[in-house]
C-alpha cells in the first residue's frame, strides 16, 4: 500500500478529540513536513538548476497536476510575475480538467492520460521548456503521460511525489520525493503531502528566478507598481539600497517610470 494511503496509528481516536488536541496532533504531523523535504534537497537543487538553465535559453518552466496538486502548480506559477518581474507564461500552471478544477474538484481527471497530453500540446511545450509534474501518489495517468510525453519531444521532466519508488517518480528525469507518510486523516493528500509540495514549489521558482538575476541580494528588484503595498515596497527597495530619503527614492522612481534597476543606476 502506499504510504499516503496508510492509516497514521498516532491520530486513530482523532474523531474524540478536542478542537485544541486536533490542532496539537496535526501540527505534530505537519512538523515532520520540513524533514522530508530537507532529505529531497539534492533533487530539488538539481531541478532548480534546469529550471534557471530552461528560462536563460529562451524556454520556459511548466508544472502539471491534478486535484491539491494541480492547484498548488496554478498558484505558484501565478505568483511569479508579481514577485518577480517576469511575464505571465514564463511558469506555467497546469491543472487536470481545466480551470474549472480550481473552484470545484473532478477527481476522474487524474485518470485521462491523454489529456495530459493534449494540455501540453495546446500550450505548444518544447524540448526548450521543462515539465515537473506533481503527484502525492505518484500515480496519476494524466501526469505521467505528460512526463513521458514531454521527455519524447526532448525537453527534461522532473516530478514531485510523497512515495517513493513510484511510477511517476521513475518515469522522470529526476524526482523529488518528499516521504511525508500517512496523513492525519487517511489519504487526505491535501495535508502533509501537499504542504511538502508548497514548500518544493516555491523553492523551485524562487532559487530559478535568483539565479536569473530577479533578485538583489534578498530584495525583489523587478517590482511594478501594481498597488499601494508594492508601490510602498518599492519605494522602500530604492531607501535601502542607496540609503537615501523615501522622497529621493520616490523621485528617482518617478523619473526612471517605475524601474527599481534605473532608479538606482
Amino acid at each position: 500500500m502506499l504510504k499516503t494511503e496508510m492509516r497514521n496509528p498516532d491520530t486513530y481516536g482523532i474523531d474524540k478529540m478536542s478542537a485544541l488536541e486536533i490542532a496539537e496532533i496535526i501540527n505534530r504531523e505537519n512538523a515532520k513536513v520540513t524533514v522530508a523535504v530537507e532529505a529531497a534537497l539534492p533533487q530539488i537543487a538539481a531541478v532548480c538548476d534546469a529550471a534557471a538553465d530552461a528560462i536563460k535559453q529562451g524556454g520556459r518552466v511548466f508544472y502539471i497536476g491534478s486535484g491539491t496538486s494541480g492547484r498548488l502548480a496554478v498558484c505558484d506559477a501565478a505568483e511569479c510575475p508579481p514577485t518577480f518581474g517576469v511575464p505571465y507564461g514564463l511558469f506555467n500552471g497546469i491543472i487536470a480538467g481545466g480551470e474549472g478544477c480550481m473552484f470545484k474538484a473532478a477527481e476522474n481527471a487524474e485518470d485521462n492520460p491523454a489529456a495530459g497530453v493534449e494540455d501540453l500540446k495546446a500550450r505548444n511545450f518544447c524540448e526548450k521548456d521543462i515539465l515537473i509534474g506533481i503527484s502525492a501518489s505518484g500515480s496519476a495517468a494524466y501526469v505521467i503521460s505528460a512526463v513521458s510525453y514531454a521527455k519524447s519531444v526532448g525537453a527534461r521532466a522532473f516530478s514531485v511525489t510523497n512515495n517513493p519508488e513510484s511510477e511517476l517518480g521513475k518515469a522522470a528525469d529526476i524526482d523529488i520525493c518528499a516521504d511525508t507518510g500517512p496523513e492525519v486523516i487517511t489519504g487526505s493528500t491535501r495535508m502533509k503531502a501537499g504542504t511538502a509540495q508548497k514548500i518544493i514549489l516555491n523553492m523551485i521558482s524562487t532559487a530559478a528566478m535568483v539565479k536569473c538575476g530577479c533578485v538583489y541580494e534578498n530584495m525583489m528588484i523587478n517590482l511594478k507598481p501594481t498597488n499601494k503595498k508594492l508601490t510602498r515596497r518599492m519605494v522602500g527597495i530604492v531607501t535601502e539600497i542607496l540609503g537615501c530619503t523615501a522622497e529621493e527614492a520616490e523621485k528617482r522612481l518617478d523619473e526612471s517610470g517605475w524601474s527599481i534597476r534605473k532608479a538606482v543606476e
